[in-house]
């Protein structure tokens, strides 16, 4: 049986303060439980939980008894003296669990005793976001620090410790849905660089797996609406573990997704192509361009929309009044003047400034 070690004591120490940039944005936690309701995409609705404003002598027993009905039956334990702050969001879907979680230092067990009585029959996904990890397991031990993903059969008895508090995300897939699209389930443990939140630079992660990250933050992340695209996720849960796709469909999805996100994290970047897009997911450009075209559109027209859709929102937002239509145009990846009025009218049918002055009468 594994044992548990002692943590080190952080006077004080907790998530926040190991925050620099994180791809979840941080959010009043609740008292008990809260739910919020989710669109049809997800088939559930997004749970959220927290230990904040509980009695202190009750804490642990709470968090255990809710993670063990609503993700993975654990034991925690504190260091000396220190209270658990701790708050997770769980969002049910039709095949896959997703979750977000928040705590200060603490450690966490899954014993071979919890296994018979609490099985889960399912392999664990861990995003380390905030926090470095020390991750025990019959077949050695993992460091983890922000920008990797452990993966693990969450009915071997493992023991985790976070001496500087955690943020992560998780997924539970269970073993029939690990096994339809490729995967076999894991006798060790895995870990896998997506890069850290925030880096200057994507390269050196695995590209799959930061999508996943992203499309697991957009759901149940602090503002995740509960939004979650299941197959995209499975495709890219098979990408990452350098699983062979199963179909041509589930291929395209996978890379579709994965160019996606890189968009989304390089938006604001003028200089953002096509070819960079392609090399950072491992495709020709022209391997690219069918991906696209599947979806009824093009690598530049998708780029496009997703900007004028975010100077959109910036031109409706009081809070950047004091800034010059051009100034926006730069900010989400434009060019030039001319070429954020040219493209913002073609998709939005007017342009920037009259989008300005519609956003402001209707306000007032």
């Amino acid at each position: 049986m594994l044992s548990l070690p002692d943590l080190p004591k952080h006077a004080g120490a907790n998530t926040r303060a190991y925050r620099k940039e994180s791809w979840c944005t941080p959010h009043p936690a609740p008292t008990l439980s809260t739910v919020t309701r989710a669109t049809p995409a997800s088939h559930g609705a997004v749970h959220r939980f927290s230990t904040r404003g509980l009695p202190a002598a009750r804490r642990i027993e709470l968090w255990e008894e809710h993670n063990a009905d609503a993700l993975v039956a654990l034991q925690c334990r504190m260091p000396e003296g220190a209270a658990l702050e701790a708050s997770e969001a769980n969002l049910q879907l039709d095949r896959l669990h997703l979750a977000h979680v928040e705590a200060n230092p603490h450690a966490v067990e899954r014993t071979a005793r919890t296994v018979r009585t609490r099985p889960t029959e399912s392999v664990a996904l861990y995003f380390t976001l905030v926090g470095e990890a020390v991750f025990y397991h019959d077949d050695g031990v993992r460091m983890l620090r922000p920008g990797q993903l452990l993966v693990c059969d969450a009915d071997r008895p493992f023991l985790r410790g976070f001496s500087q508090g955690l943020e992560e995300l998780a997924i539970k897939v269970p073993y029939e849905v690990f096994r339809s699209v490729g995967g076999t389930v894991p006798r060790t443990a895995r870990v896998i660089d997506f890069g850290t939140p925030g880096a200057a630079s994507a390269s050196g992660g695995n590209t799959y797996a930061a999508a996943l990250a992203a499309l697991v933050a957009r759901a149940v992340g602090p503002r995740g609406d509960g939004a979650a695209d299941e197959s995209a996720a499975l495709d890219l849960v098979a990408a990452a573990l350098a699983q062979p796709p199963t179909s041509e469909a589930q291929a395209a999805g996978t890379h579709f997704a994965a160019a996606e996100q890189y968009v989304r994290r390089w938006l604001r970047d003028p200089t953002l192509s096509a070819r960079r897009i392609a090399a950072a997911i491992g495709l020709s450009e022209r391997q690219l361009s069918r991906v696209f075209a599947e979806r009824g559109t093009s690598v530049p027209r998708f780029v496009a929309r997703r900007r004028v859709e975010l100077a959109g929102r910036m031109l409706r937002r009081s809070a950047y009044a004091a800034q010059t239509v051009e100034a926006i145009g730069l900010r989400c990846g434009f060019s030039s003047a001319a070429q954020f009025s040219r493209v913002f009218r073609e998709q939005a049918g007017m342009s920037p400034s009259e989008a300005r002055r519609y956003a402001f009468s209707a306000r007032t």
